[in-house]
């Protein structure tokens, strides 16, 4: 059995949901297989914030993919600091990027990409991405490659 390390949230029966971002809340642990490459895959499809200006909820998907080096994230703590964006104003690139700044800080993945798809308001949605590529890596270079190839084939319209 893998030691807890220092993680409090998992297997915590008293569970405080916090609505008020922060970052603090973000655990990690040792990875396991730091010799191979692989990837873990999030995908957050009840994620809420507010409009800075309006104070309007967003609603999003938010999809983190990521290639660990020594730290992973734990997910109970992810799920917890992905909540505390509910009462947090910000505007939708700036969620994703925080997010990703965050995760880096957390764990110094090789690789990270995050990308939301936000329910339309006002007729328009918006799906920002941003990726990381650990520097003097390979992963940099695949960084790149994905970012400049990230949307090249959209979705068809749907009805999110």
């Amino acid at each position: 059995m893998r030691e807890r390390e220092n993680m409090t949230h998992l297997g915590s029966q008293g569970t405080t949901y916090e609505s008020d971002y922060n970052p603090g809340l973000l655990e990690s642990f040792e990875n396991r297989y730091p010799d191979r490459d692989y990837f873990v895959k999030f995908n957050c499809p009840e994620f809420t914030s507010l409009c800075p200006i309006t104070g309007q909820p967003d609603f999003a998907n938010i999809v983190i993919a990521y290639v660990p080096d020594r730290r992973m994230v734990e997910s109970k703590s992810l799920k917890l600091y992905l909540f505390s964006y509910r009462n947090h104003g910000d505007f939708h690139e700036d969620c994703v990027n925080r997010i990703m700044d965050d995760l880096i800080a957390l764990m110094s993945p090789r690789y990270i990409e995050v990308w939301g798809r936000f329910m339309p308001r006002g007729g328009i949605s918006i799906d920002p991405y941003c990726n990381y590529g650990k520097p003097g890596t390979e992963w940099e270079q695949v960084a790149k490659k994905r970012l400049t190839e990230h949307d090249m084939h959209p979705d068809a319209v749907d009805n999110r």
